[in-house]
């Protein structure tokens, strides 16, 4: 991209799966980010078999994740082995964001969380994205698009009177979501 982005110059790593995240990541990217999507070796971002397409799908380049990642760099990296963290670990101290969408407490299990990773790098944007939080009495529960439909009342405002609520038939949640991560980024 050229200069003329107002996230040129910004690296971004992208450790995030399916919608939210790598929709907030690709936000950044179109505004000029050179953003590093880091997956998990032998699996991928889970979005890689998602669309409406069986055989891209079943080449890992589901229509989902082509559409999130387009313009990102990619890599796959073990942050469970000693060597992936080094690599990851490296990466972060020539970052500008990092952005994690694992369940709460992951990275810190990982010895990857914000508190580490800023010791190698304490100008980094730490980003974590999750349905309900890092904290509190709903942190640990699971969190889909459908989920937080129904957990934020959207869903009492669709379906019918005979059928009952029903989700939006555009992931709302996730994309909000993930626009909104990547707005509370650029701030």
């Amino acid at each position: 991209m050229g200069t003329d982005h107002p996230l040129s110059g910004v690296r971004v790593l992208d450790l995030t799966n399916v919608l939210a995240g790598p929709f907030a990541c690709h936000q950044l990217a179109h505004l000029g980010a050179e953003v590093i999507k880091v997956e998990a070796v032998g699996r991928g971002d889970l979005a890689r078999g998602l669309g409406a397409s069986p055989d891209l799908s079943a080449k890992g380049m589901g229509i989902s994740f082509l559409a999130q990642n387009a313009g990102k760099a990619s890599m796959t990296l073990n942050l469970k082995a000693p060597e992936g963290k080094a690599v990851l670990t490296d990466l972060v101290k020539t970052a500008d964001v990092l952005v994690e969408n694992f369940r709460p407490g992951v990275m810190d299990r990982l010895g990857l969380g914000p508190k580490v990773l800023r010791g190698a790098n304490p100008r980094l944007i730490y980003c974590a994205i999750s349905g309900f939080g890092q904290s509190g009495p709903w942190a640990d529960r699971p969190a889909y698009d459908q989920i937080i439909q129904g957990a934020s009342g959207v869903m009492a405002v669709t379906g019918t009177a005979a059928g009952g609520p029903t989700r939006v038939g555009y992931p709302l949640a996730d994309t909000v979501g993930g626009l909104t991560a990547a707005m509370a980024i650029t701030v």
